[in-house]
């Protein structure tokens, strides 16, 4: 019987000695790595388990990090969730950008660009509306959340990537700080899409006609700054 225990031991050893080998040799993951398999995993189970029956215990194993490791990206659930809202929107923006570069000195073509991001912006806004009305009852019922919703890395980067390519199409002083313009645009799309059914009757307009003015509502707006 002690033979048997001492090679139970052994073998267990052994196992765990080959684990923390293993953990040692596999190469080490950038930071941005990490991040994005975090914001990937944490996606994946927020909408297979909503918000309430996720943890952060299974995004991390669903990450292939530690807690750990995810707290030092994260203060909390509620901040991964807010993450997981806007990077992919912000990976949407620079897609775009890559494709609108060679239009930059085309004015047609530059309009009909951001004409076609402006409608995809509200398609992207209307596929993930649950998750984004999840984020306007936080807002309403924690006092903390504005503040919160400022410092989310993934909107703050879609805002400056918004102003910068606004920034290329400007000649002279602005009128209206791009700055100001990119998220007005944004507020303008977030609030349409999401409260359309309270304020536009189905006798109004179809879904069709609302998207095609507001794609004009902003195309002028944004325009605000062009020649004049």
């Amino acid at each position: 019987m002690l033979k048997k225990t001492k090679v139970k031991n052994t073998a267990a050893k052994k196992t765990g000695s080959l684990a923390k080998h293993a953990e040692l040799v596999r190469p080490r993951r950038s930071a941005e790595v990490i991040l994005n398999r975090i914001v990937h995993a944490a996606a994946e189970e927020f909408k297979r388990c909503g918000y309430a029956g996720t943890t952060t215990a299974a995004i991390a194993r669903a990450a292939d990090v530690t807690q750990a490791q995810l707290f030092r990206y994260f203060d909390s659930k509620s901040d991964i969730f807010l993450e997981t809202i806007f990077k992919p929107l912000d990976q949407q923006l620079m897609n775009f950008i890559d494709q609108y570069k060679p239009n930059i000195g085309d004015s047609a073509k530059r309009r009909r660009s951001a004409g076609q991001y402006t409608k995809a912006l509200q398609h992207f806004i209307s596929e993930n509306a649950g998750m984004l009305t999840s984020l306007v009852v936080a807002q309403i019922y924690d006092s903390g959340a504005a503040h919160g919703v400022a410092k989310i890395r993934s909107l703050a980067a879609y805002f400056d990537h918004g102003a910068s390519m606004m920034k290329c199409q400007i000649q002279g002083k602005a009128r209206v700080d791009p700055r100001i313009m990119v998220r007005l645009s944004f507020i303008a799309v977030l609030g349409t899409v999401m409260f359309k059914n309270w304020i536009f009757p189905e006798e109004l307009a179809q879904d069709e006609e609302l998207e095609s003015a507001l794609t004009i509502f902003i195309m002028e707006g944004v325009g605000a700054n062009g020649p004049r």
